[in-house]
């Protein structure tokens, strides 16, 4: 069952949307590993993890800083995900999140809204506009994301994440984010796929992720390329079952042509020796996000 579309950009000056407005450029390099969340029961274990990132850091003589994250605690963010019955965001790439912080137990913050478009063709991309039509404040980050091979271990693909980011808040959004009507004239990018009248979105699966993240430390790779590491535990509020793990690093960057070539092949060679490390812990063919859309079989199409 699919009814994926091509978005493309409206036609617009070359390199650039339709309001002239610069194609926006990659700015993130996230590696990712996809870990059985049946692994993780305490925090316990979130460490021992870090012990195999350090083991294989030290092999491959990049330097790992853990210091600054030595005696922080877990961070816990609730996370929200958003569609039509029959997936009409996913199956075309598109990804609709709400996510909220909790410090001891209780809301901190704003929620926060992600949107994103995500596809294996940097072109597709790119050239699809998720800024938003909003009054407040909001911040685009795009990204390549590195995530092993489908089908076996010490591989890589890429997506790229064309994410927008902003605050729900009655400045920026209006809360209801069911409402079809509100949703499109806030994100543009969906009017083409949410013409219908009857569309109508809910929680995916009736399903509120609960996100358990613990900061691990740096890998610098050299030339200026450093990388925040994390590792995290997704699980569904109610009966607590764990869903899935995910190891990440990510280093933002002005000009990609600037990143030394040396210090991203280091960076390519750690990510595979890891999962060759890790190869207990991996989950292949998955991302977080397909874990929680697959939860009750007749998992949608997708591009992930």
């Amino acid at each position: 069952m699919t009814d994926q579309q091509t978005f493309a950009a409206p036609p617009g000056p070359q390199g650039s949307y339709i309001d002239g407005h610069p194609l926006d450029e990659v700015h993130y390099i996230e590696a990712k590993i996809i870990l059985n969340g049946q692994r993780f029961t305490s925090i316990q274990t979130f460490h021992e993890f870090g012990k195999l990132v350090r083991k294989v850091a030290k092999q491959l003589r990049v330097d790992f800083e853990t210091e600054p994250c030595e005696g922080l605690r877990p961070q816990i963010r609730e996370v929200l995900f958003l569609d039509t019955k029959d997936f009409k965001l996913y199956n075309n790439a598109f990804i609709l999140r709400r996510r909220i912080a909790y410090e001891d137990g209780f809301p901190a913050g704003e929620p926060e809204i992600v949107f994103k478009f995500r596809h294996p063709d940097l072109d597709m991309a790119s050239q699809l506009d998720v800024r938003p039509n909003i009054p407040g404040a909001w911040r685009i980050k795009f990204k390549e994301e590195w995530l092993p091979e489908k089908t076996r271990i010490g591989g890589s693909r890429s997506l790229y994440s064309h994410n927008v980011e902003f605050k729900l808040n009655p400045l920026s959004f209006d809360e209801d984010l069911t409402d079809t009507a509100t949703l499109v004239g806030a994100l543009p990018a969906l009017r083409p796929l949410l013409v219908e009248k009857k569309a109508h979105l809910e929680l995916v699966h009736r399903t509120a992720v609960e996100e358990v993240l613990q900061q691990l430390g740096t890998l610098d790779f050299g030339k200026g390329l450093e990388a925040a590491s994390n590792v995290s535990v997704w699980r569904a509020r109610g009966d607590h079952r764990q869903l899935v793990g995910e190891f990440s690093f990510q280093h933002k960057f002005q000009r990609r042509d600037a990143l030394s070539a040396k210090a991203l092949q280091k960076c390519a060679e750690f990510f595979s020796a890891l999962q060759h490390e890790a190869q207990d812990w991996i989950s292949l063919g998955t991302t977080k996000t397909g874990a929680v859309y697959r939860l009750k079989g007749n998992p949608p199409q997708s591009h992930e």
